[in-house]
């Protein structure tokens, strides 16, 4: 995405200011240009964690929106630069008539209605609700950076508009780093639209003083000045084809970066605010460096970065989810900051004369649109795998080996500066083609909106076969033994009877016709417990899922329990359906490693226990790489007046079990009296999650 900055080399000298007028007008516009950047990068967050639960807490949720609030960035862009063609007069006028307009379609808080009753194109569900609710207030703040400096420029002959684009900047960064520490931990979700809805309002009539700054001062003079700025560059050349693609081009591969970094992070972490601002705040802050001045960029090195950290990346992508958060973030974030100062480096270098400025921002613009295009619509309908990032990496060393051409190095800096990209370009193909030959591994890979699926075919090892998984993202979400016909019925990985939902099952054997609800589907491993005469009902939001289960495993098609399987976000189906009765439910559910938070708060288990029969029970699987749940679920049992268990169980290899800890809640305490394995909450400390409030670094563990 593109922000509004420019270079050391574009400023003009800044005569004395005399006039009040010219004071008055310089602080109105510098605080309008301020709250405009400030408000269009904090309602990006806002809304994004606002709408996160209703579409399952998938990561694509957050490339959505910033896909579509790219487009309107490029749109705001265009509109500052066609209006600037206008009259004064009348740019101020239809200007103005927009901000009431806009004003008008206030608050910007989603209404409930929005809430997805199916799940067939979440996509365009989020782009309409986005538009919706806050289309035409972004797209107004997004022209307001151009546009205000070319009045400003035309109205104060003699001052410098570019120190607008600083101002501009400083906004940008505040909102970004304000949102997950000051705003999300402070005010509910409710009282954040509301209160950015009222900041809009004021930005509203600070821009529309400043166009009426504009009108008096055109009224008064009759006719618009020719600033300096204007005289001296008359007679520039205008930019070549060439030179426009090739800003197109680098800030698209920049735009792909941040996304799909972003994507990747959250997919194996967790679908937070905090995981979406700090890859918008380095993209910004690359692009703040870079234009500041030419000296802060140097070649050699960030391209060295680069080489080192990129790699190293696209291979991490590959690998299991295990080892440190930490090492992971670093690698992402390092690769991210380098690829885009390289980025955003060489546009200062290919910047234009200021005459050509709005072109050359609306071309950056237009190309951080269409990074977020590809990576938000594109590349999940090509790919089966999350291949963007090493898409961005084979286009950032093409994009290299191009501007080292288009420059005058000596020999030997050329040739460095080749090798270097030479080398990174090999290694990228490397982990392209390790990723190709994995795929023979696979029976199936899908991949759609909730992420992607691969069945892993079993493989023979002497006298023992390994059993067929279900892996959606790089987690293992169900095995089973499909070629041994006795044991192709025994539970696996976390569902083993020695674990916490085996030994909840044990304890409901002696109801006849158990109701069972399911949260999460998987390869269906929870059916291994079912008998006849029993019901489970399984909720699952990805169709994949379904299709998978079905397909290339036997749990729900072996299973003597009658059992059906509800697509959609399971709050969302269980906040419609009426009480189910249900003697267990069991929640599990996750994207590939990522936390749906929205179903773990306060608010998601009233509906949980309002399904729940009396004496019923809650298996809640907690098992994470990144996150200890358990302060998580005590809180929540305290504010429902419940009583809960932890279970530990050991992993079985001989039998595909693996480690896994499960949390058993009841209404009544009496009901956990027979889980003598159980150990007691009361040590555990508690930390209270609801909607509005919820907060991973409580439950951070590495």
């Amino acid at each position: 995405m593109a922000t509004d900055s420019t270079s050391d080399s574009l400023q003009l000298t800044v005569p004395a200011v005399g006039t009040r007028h010219a004071v008055l007008a310089s602080t109105v516009f510098a605080i309008t240009v301020f709250g405009s950047a400030f408000l269009l990068f904090l309602v990006q967050p806002l809304l994004g964690k606002y709408i996160l639960p209703w579409f399952g807490g998938s990561p694509s949720v957050w490339t959505t929106c910033m896909l579509i609030f790219q487009a309107l960035l490029f749109f705001g862009y265009a509109y500052a630069h066609l209006l600037s063609r206008l009259p004064l007069r009348w740019q101020a006028t239809l200007h103005a008539g927009m901000l009431v307009a806009a004003v008008c379609t206030l608050p910007i808080t989603p209404d409930s209605r929005w809430k997805p009753t199916e799940i067939s194109d979440p996509a365009s569900q989020i782009i309409l609700l986005v538009l919706a609710c806050v289309g035409l207030p972004y797209f107004l703040l997004s022209a307001t950076g151009p546009l205000l400096q070319s009045w400003f420029a035309r109205t104060q002959p003699g001052i410098s508009p570019y120190r607008l684009y600083a101002l501009s900047n400083i906004g940008s960064l505040l909102a970004l780093l304000a949102y997950p520490f000051v705003f999300e931990r402070w005010l509910a979700k409710p009282d954040q639209t509301v209160a950015w809805s009222c900041a809009f309002a004021l930005f509203a009539i600070l821009c529309s003083v400043c166009a009426a700054l504009v009108c008096w001062q055109v009224g008064a003079t009759g006719k618009i000045v020719r600033t300096e700025l204007d005289a001296g560059i008359s007679q520039s050349s205008p930019p070549t084809a060439g030179l426009v693609l090739l800003w197109f081009a680098l800030s698209m591969v920049a735009s792909m970066f941040l996304l799909a970094s972003t994507n990747q992070i959250c997919l194996d972490v967790a679908v937070i605010p905090f995981l979406w601002v700090i890859p918008l705040a380095l993209y910004l802050l690359t692009f703040i460096i870079c234009f500041d001045g030419d000296h802060w960029y140097q070649r050699r090195v960030f391209l060295t970065i680069s080489v080192l950290t990129m790699p190293i990346a696209c291979f991490y992508t590959l690998l299991p989810a295990s080892g440190s958060l930490v090492f992971q973030l670093g690698i992402y974030f390092t690769a991210l900051f380098a690829g885009c100062m390289v980025c955003h480096g060489e546009l200062v270098h290919l910047k234009p004369s200021p005459k050509y400025l709005t072109l050359f921002y609306l071309t950056i613009s237009a190309g951080g649109s269409c990074g977020g295009l590809f990576v938000g619509l594109l590349a999940p309908a090509i790919f089966v795998d999350y291949y963007e990032f090493h898409v961005a990496v084979l286009g950032f060393v093409l994009l290299a080996v191009i501007v080292v051409l288009r420059s005058r190095l000596t020999a030997p800096q050329f040739q460095r500066v080749g090798m270097a990209a030479l080398v990174l370009w090999c290694l990228a193909i490397v982990g392209f083609s390790v990723g190709a030959r994995q795929t023979s591994k696979y029976m199936a890979m899908s991949r759609n909106f909730y992420g992607n699926l691969k069945v892993e075919r079993e493989i023979s090892r002497g006298q023992t076969r390994s059993p067929r998984l279900l892996i959606h993202g790089r987690i293992v979400h169900g095995a089973q033994n499909v070629a041994s016909p006795t044991r192709r019925m025994e539970p696996t990985t976390y569902y083993g009877r020695k674990s916490g939902v085996g030994l909840a099952f044990a304890h409901i054997n002696q109801k006849p016709g158990r109701h069972v609800g399911v949260i999460g589907l998987g390869i269906g491993t929870i059916a291994t417990y079912g008998r006849t005469g029993d019901r489970f009902r399984f909720y699952e939001i990805n169709p994949a899922v379904v299709d998978f289960a079905r397909s290339y495993f036997l749990f729900l098609a072996k299973c003597p329990a009658e059992n059906e399987c509800v697509i959609g976000d399971a709050r969302l189906v269980l906040e419609r359906e009426e009480p189910q009765a249900f003697d267990l439910i069991v929640l599990d559910a996750f994207s590939g490693d990522a936390i749906p938070v929205h179903l773990l708060t306060a608010e998601a288990f009233e509906v949980y226990l309002r399904h729940l029969a009396p004496g019923g029970l809650l298996a809640c699987h907690v098992s994470n790489v990144h996150f200890d749940l358990l302060p998580v679920l005590a809180g929540i049992a305290d504010d429902q007046g419940l009583s809960a268990i932890q279970i530990d169980s050991d992993g079985n290899p001989a039998e595909f079990q693996t480690d896994a800890t499960w949390v058993i809640l009841s209404r009544d305490a009496n009901e956990l009296g027979t889980f003598k394995e159980g150990k007691n909450f009361e040590s555990v400390r508690r930390t209270f999650w609801t909607d509005d409030q919820n907060n991973l670094f409580d439950v951070l563990t590495r």
